[in-house]
């Protein structure tokens, strides 16, 4: 149901939340699906540690990317809100609170968003 304001058609914030263990880690999904794009937190406890935005450009194939708050060196939420952003052709937020040990675990976790997106991609 989409609503209007000041003349403009907008959705209202709607939020989906998921959990699933992963390699022995319950990793939680928390889905803020937003105005043409959503952001998407992902983590074992509820810390903001990093955030990163994506969008698809005219200019380029591969959408554009920033880390706007977090560690510089971890690549992972950049390159997530990327692939997220090239595949839904909307504007991504990611932020991923999960620690770096094991190399298969942001694999596997990818695959559990994109399992959701194709689950439900009303909440996307």
């Amino acid at each position: 149901m989409s609503n209007t304001q000041n003349g403009e058609a907008f959705e209202p914030i709607t939020v989906h939340n998921f959990s699933e263990r992963i390699l022995e880690q319950l990793v939680h999904f928390h889905v803020m699906k937003l105005n043409g794009g959503f952001f998407l937190w992902v983590g074992s406890s509820p810390v903001l540690s990093n955030l990163a935005v994506s969008m698809c450009s005219k200019y380029d194939s591969m959408p554009i990317s920033t880390l706007v708050m977090g560690d510089p060196s971890n690549i992972t939420p950049n390159s997530l809100a990327q692939r997220l952003a090239k595949r839904t052709k909307k504007q991504v937020f990611v932020s991923y609170s999960l620690p770096v040990t094991a190399s298969n675990l942001s694999l596997l976790v990818e695959g559990r968003i994109k399992k959701e997106l194709e689950l439900h991609p009303e909440h996307f």
